[in-house]
């Protein structure tokens, strides 16, 4: 992994905070990435600033001439208001537990310009403060909304109305009086999602977990949007809250007795609840990951074997995008496909003694929205992304089939330069053409990189394209074991939806109505072109009525994609009607079958083939380049390629658009240079390939 990092010990203002470095504490992320920290001086007076994400500037906010403890805080948007709320502080400088008597308050403040200060709660449980973020313009809102987490299992929202007084004086309208409403309550773990503005909560039902989301938006309103049930027992778990603001990671021991609990969500659609109960055993560690947009959940078993006391501080869960991380400090390193969970392989487990392992810090990290990752200890913040030359590198060197199925998918769903890293990963196929003993290697590369190179542009078509050549996996991962179960689906409580929740319905309904789940499954279309190339070889032809058939099949095909032009220089287009010099002229509204031709005239190198569909692109490919029209491709292989290479190819793709275009031998050859019309995957396949033949040079 690579991480961008924001270490606030380097950017603070040493007027201010000199020598204050030991009691810095990160307080809060908010969702513009501003980060507000304190710290204390000799005196004990809690200075509260914030780092700008945009200028690289530190701001002071406010000082509490009071030796206090800061339980939470949060700045709005306009930096016109801060809310906190504090505890008075223990003699060893840690969170008074709240004794009887002991009073916990909940203060706003105004700070454009330092002004009242209003008392929303003095309690004696412990309460955490959230100001919302909504989408909205750059103007000053008149009306600000503010969420109050109560240690008492409830949770409210403020609504705060500001007005300017004497200039640019911004103050609290009616603050003697200010309007709240009930958002939650009852609730045992809740989970503030700050990039999207989402509030995930479980509350008990009969001892049942049931997890509800609420959806904040730019005004007042919120509105429940699911609800699902949960095999997971919190009972006996206490109070947990997640993300609202950063915690004191420094009693490690503490937290790794307390259960991990994290709800991850992606912009396609995916909704994953990573669960670690609480560790009483370090011999071996269970967690589950709950697939609610799969509708099924997978429990992992990883034996530890000897165990360093010094790293097994409790378990992290990270958010990749189309990957969930699971760490455990010194033990293993796991990366989870949540977009293609159901075969194992296509996830990635390092354990034991691996280099990976030892490059990550062996201390625990605390999640935050997105990549956003706190190291408590050194005060940095990290963006966490996965590093695509070292996921590269990592392909190179494993040993083991099931990494190598694991890093190809995750190396192609990373989408950085694609021609160049597929470039790379064809060189690499080339060098290891049999490495792999349980799958096909070309096989899998032509549908992975067809998947991925087509799937971020697009809405739903993990639906209807093929992720990988595999349908089951029965080889054991070393040292995991697995366990998968399905689970009730996520009963949704609104009926109009837009972006991240439109998708989320949409996968829904696909794991509702499609069981078993479709699978790509090439044994049909694999007879089909075997009976083709055998009838190539023998010259014997299958009835006019087949043939026409499968031409029908190609013509609507092709008229029901948008044809492409990649670039002048490799492809022309024409809506004229095309000939294949080797089978029967069609009309687009009555196909009519003439025969096979018996011309032995033969290409000239460096030119295409001309295929017979009426209607459809006419594309021309110079040697080792490729043409594109609607997801199909034609290239004219260099004679060097090897033709045992080609064959391999052409006979492991088996895409339903490619065999009934059929792949013709050039006539009067000997069978080294094979013209194959075909899909845009074996097309690069080919042109790159027949690159390396001619120029003998790495990609």
């Amino acid at each position: 992994m690579t991480s961008e990092t924001f270490q606030v010990l380097d950017y603070l203002q040493t007027d201010v905070l000199e020598n204050s470095y030991d009691s810095l504490r990160v307080l809060n992320v908010e969702r513009n990435g501003n980060i507000i920290y304190t710290c204390k001086d000799n005196k004990g007076n809690v200075f509260f600033g914030l780092y700008d994400y945009q200028t690289k500037q530190n701001e002071h906010l406010y000082t509490f001439e009071k030796d206090l403890q800061v339980i939470s805080c949060s700045v709005n948007r306009e930096r016109t208001l801060l809310a906190a709320s504090l505890v008075q502080a223990a003699k060893d400088g840690r969170r008074n537990e709240l004794q009887p008597g002991s009073k916990c308050l909940t203060l706003l403040v105004e700070i454009h310009p330092v002004n009242n200060v209003k008392v929303l709660k003095a309690v004696d449980s412990c309460i955490w403060v959230q100001f919302l973020y909504p989408h909205v313009e750059s103007h000053p809102l008149p009306e600000n909304h503010l969420l109050l987490i109560s240690e008492e299992k409830y949770i409210e929202q403020f609504h705060v109305q500001v007005i300017q007084e004497d200039g640019n004086k911004v103050v609290i309208k009616n603050s003697g009086h200010l309007p709240r409403e009930r958002v939650a309550e009852d609730f045992v773990w809740a989970q503030w999602d700050m990039s999207e503005q989402r509030l995930y909560y479980i509350d008990l039902k009969k001892s049942r977990s049931i997890l509800k989301c609420i959806q904040f938006y730019s005004n007042e309103h919120f509105t429940v949007m699911f609800e699902a049930p949960l095999d997971i027992s919190l009972s006996d778990s206490g109070f947990k809250l997640v993300n609202f603001g950063c915690d004191d990671l420094r009693d490690q021991e503490k937290l790794s007795k307390h259960l991990t609990l994290y709800v991850f969500t992606n912009r396609t659609g995916s909704l994953c609840v990573c669960y670690c109960p609480n560790i009483d055993s370090w011999e071996r560690i269970t967690y589950s990951v709950f697939y609610f947009h799969k509708g099924h959940s997978k429990t992992f078993t990883v034996a530890l074997g000897s165990v360093d006391s010094r790293v097994t501080k409790g378990i992290t869960f990270l958010n990749l995008d189309y990957y969930v991380a699971v760490y455990l400090p010194g033990h293993f390193f796991h990366l989870l496909n949540i977009q293609h969970p159901d075969l194992i392989c296509h996830s990635l487990f390092l354990t034991g003694n691996n280099e990976v392992i030892d490059m990550l810090p062996h201390r625990p990290f605390q999640s935050l929205s997105g990549p956003l990752v706190l190291d408590g200890g050194s005060g940095k913040l990290y963006r966490v992304l996965l590093n695509q030359s070292y996921l590269l590198e990592f392909l190179r060197d494993t040993r083991l089939d099931c990494e190598r199925m694991a890093l190809l998918h995750c190396v192609l769903s990373c989408g950085r330069d694609p021609r160049r890293l597929e470039a790379k990963i064809i060189q690499w196929i080339s060098e290891n053409i049999s490495a792999c003993h349980s799958f096909d290697l070309i096989q899998e590369f032509i549908i992975a990189s067809s998947y991925w190179s087509i799937y971020p542009e697009t809405s739903n078509m993990d639906k209807l394209l093929p992720y990988s050549s595999l349908l089951t996996w029965n080889t054991e991962i070393p040292g995991i074991t697995l366990v998968t179960e399905e689970i009730p689906l996520p009963l949704m409580k609104v009926h109009s939806f837009k972006g991240y929740w439109e998708k989320l319905n949409s996968n829904l309904e696909y794991a509702k109505y499609s069981k078993p789940h479709l699978h790509y499954n090439n044994g049909v279309v694999r007879r089909e072109w075997h009976s083709l190339i055998s009838e190539e070889k023998t010259g014997k032809r299958s009835s006019l009525v087949y043939v026409r058939n499968i031409l029908d099949n190609a013509i609507k095909v092709i008229s029901n994609l948008q044809a492409k032009t990649l670039a002048a220089s490799t492809a022309h287009v024409n809506r004229k009607s095309l000939r294949h010099p080797g089978g029967p002229r069609l009309s687009k509204s009555r196909p009519e079958a003439r025969g096979p031709a018996t011309s032995t005239r033969q290409e000239p190198p460096g030119r295409g083939v001309n295929v017979c569909a009426s209607g459809s692109p006419r594309l021309r490919a110079g040697v080792g380049s490729v043409g594109d029209a609607a997801g199909l491709a034609k290239v004219s292989v260099c004679p060097l390629l090897p033709s045992a290479l080609l064959e391999r190819l052409l006979s492991q793709c088996f895409r339903p658009v490619c065999v009934p275009l059929l792949v013709t031998l050039s006539p009067g050859t000997s069978g080294n240079s094979l013209l194959p019309l075909t899909c845009s995957a074996c097309a690069r396949f080919l042109g790159r390939m027949s690159s390396l033949s001619e120029t003998g040079r790495s990609l």
